[in-house]
């Protein structure tokens, strides 16, 4: 039984939305970022970055408060309303290639802690903490957690319907996506979307994992305050057949020490191994990698070594570090470890390639997607991923949408 709680947000006006909301804060260049702030004064990056000219200077506590500031002067000012009845929200993203569409709504902080809302991701104490310590001081969040429910033909329906009706937002970015937002704040339409839900035994955490864990440690500190949205965190809730699921590329800055054909030889104990010189070549299935190396793309072939391997064991993000970066480039941490970096899928390799040719990196791999299937058997015997395993759509519009704690 899943459940799920509408809340009253905390929105943009219709006339402004399309210049409040932004990207990711971390997608942004600090050209393209210092751009927006000043040419735009609408944006919410004013709000998430109120001194982004002495960001490095100020401690986390002032920015923390400046954020909570300029959030309130938003509201002030008319940017933002907050309305009136508790609703669900309906939001569509369309992108060039795909169109995605979930369910916002609050999720059960008592059912992440029972295991119903299930995770496949490790979190670092520290970004809890600080994540945590954001929330407490500003009030507000605006990033959802991307949860997965399986396929369910009824909300489809309604969700196909829904659509048809008429909007409180559509809007179009700068980066070519179309944003559509609904809101269902009828007593009848919000039941019957909460009852679907409590037919859904469990769901999982496709994206915000730091977020979500947040949550708990804020609510675990502060649940005697009385306010009752501490026991909820807002999720951006959407069918599983509708995420779009890329890979992260791994680049590394050296050999650790081997040469080119030393290398090749080590590699070759685990993998088949092919030239495929100056073709762009991606893996194509699982147990498939490519690797740039020296000018030259090679693709590699997993020798499966045991006959019943556990399915972390199966996973490719994990064959790579237990075969190749951990015992051979001697990479043992793959957060911090400054030798290693990561590209979102994606990109094209034509990036991973550059990087290399470069001369900052010596060496790329790439890798094959995983799927919801592995994601989901992964967190149902609570297990983790290596860190930097999935890079998945779609990403929510900052600012669209706040909950308040």
């Amino acid at each position: 039984m899943s459940k799920i709680l509408p809340f009253k947000a905390v929105r943009p006006t219709p006339d402004k939305v399309g210049l409040v909301t932004c990207r990711n804060y971390d997608d942004y260049s600090p050209a393209e970022l210092a751009s927006w702030l000043n040419f735009n004064p609408y944006s919410f990056l004013h709000v998430i970055n109120p001194a982004y000219v002495h960001a490095q200077k100020i401690t986390l506590d002032k920015r923390f408060k400046g954020v909570a500031h300029k959030y309130q002067d938003f509201k002030n000012d008319g940017i933002f309303i907050k309305d009136a009845s508790p609703a669900f929200y309906l939001y569509q993203i369309e992108t060039k290639s795909q169109t995605f569409t979930g369910i916002v709504a609050g999720t059960s902080i008592e059912e992440y802690k029972n295991n119903i809302i299930k995770k496949h991701e490790d979190t670092l104490q520290y970004r809890v903490e600080l994540f945590k310590d954001y929330l407490h001081q500003t009030g507000f969040n605006t990033e959802p957690v991307l949860i997965t429910y399986p396929d369910n033909l009824e909300l489809n329906n309604w969700i196909a319907d829904k659509k048809k009706e008429q909007p409180i937002y559509h809007f179009a970015t700068t980066n070519k996506e179309k944003h559509t937002l609904w809101k269902i704040d009828s007593e009848s339409e919000i039941n019957w979307i909460q009852k679907q839900f409590e037919k859904i035994p469990e769901l999982y955490i496709a994206d915000g994992h730091h977020r979500s864990a947040s949550a708990e440690l804020l609510f675990d500190q502060y649940h005697n305050s009385g306010s009752a949205n501490l026991n909820y965190f807002m999720s951006f809730l959407i069918a599983e057949s509708n995420v779009k699921i890329f890979e992260f590329n791994r680049i590394i800055r050296d050999l650790n020490g081997y040469s080119k054909e030393d290398f090749l030889e080590k590699l070759s104990s685990h993998f088949i191994i092919k030239s495929k010189e100056q073709e762009l070549w991606k893996p194509q299935g699982k147990f498939e990698f490519g690797m740039y190396l020296d000018g030259c793309f090679y693709a590699l072939f997993y020798k499966q070594e045991t006959k019943n391997p556990s399915i972390l064991e199966n996973l490719d993000a994990q064959i790579l570090y237990d075969k190749v970066l951990q015992p051979l480039l001697g990479i043992q941490d793959l957060r911090n470890d400054e030798r290693i970096e990561y590209i979102p899928g994606k990109q094209s390799i034509l990036t991973l390639k550059e990087l290399v040719d470069e001369g900052e990196f010596e060496v790329g791999f790439m890798l094959f997607p995983s799927d919801v299937k592995e994601i989901k058997s992964l967190a149902d015997d609570n297990l983790i991923m290596p860190p930097k395993s999935t890079y998945i759509e779609p990403k929510f519009r900052s600012g669209l949408l706040i909950y308040e704690l």
